[in-house]
């Protein structure tokens, strides 16, 4: 037991690193990885749910040609097997919004949180234009901004 505490390794004088032997890279850069789904699918095949939350044993590859990379950020694909026909599934990262993006073998099931972000943009988005129209109603808007944020502290 006390041996593998070990935590300085004996290195021989003569040892050469270069004689060991290097890990062989993986075939088409496809990377095994045992991963949880991040979000609901419903197969296109046989309609059966994969809940967010299960785990899979996904392949991983980045994605390669123009839509590769988003401001520097690799982007990557992966691909999972449908529990009941063993259909492929294949999603990729989307680093511009911080969430996945469904590609094929399947659809993204509704999330409630996709929509109140996107009606949320959509009120800023018109809030902004309504004021750039309407210099009294930025007053107004700046007013009753800044009487919220003095509630707030008090």
């Amino acid at each position: 037991m006390g041996e593998r505490k070990v935590l300085n390794k004996y290195i021989p004088a003569d040892f050469d690193p270069q004689l060991v032997p290097r890990g062989k890279k993986p075939k088409d850069d496809m990377v095994p990885v045992r991963m949880m789904l991040p979000f609901s699918i419903q197969c296109s095949t046989c309609s059966s749910f994969l809940y967010r939350g299960r785990k899979f044993n996904s392949k991983k590859e980045p994605v390669r040609g123009i839509n590769g990379k988003y401001l520097g950020i690799q982007r990557y694909r992966f691909y999972i097997k449908c529990t009941e026909c063993s259909r492929p599934v294949t999603f990729l990262t989307d680093p511009k919004n911080a969430d996945y993006e469904m590609e094929s073998g399947g659809t993204r099931n509704y999330e409630v949180w996709h929509d109140e972000n996107k009606t949320n943009a959509e009120a800023e988005k018109q809030l902004e234009e309504d004021e750039k129209m309407d210099s009294m109603k930025a007053l107004e808007n700046r007013v009753a901004e800044s009487q919220r944020e003095m509630a707030e502290l008090d």
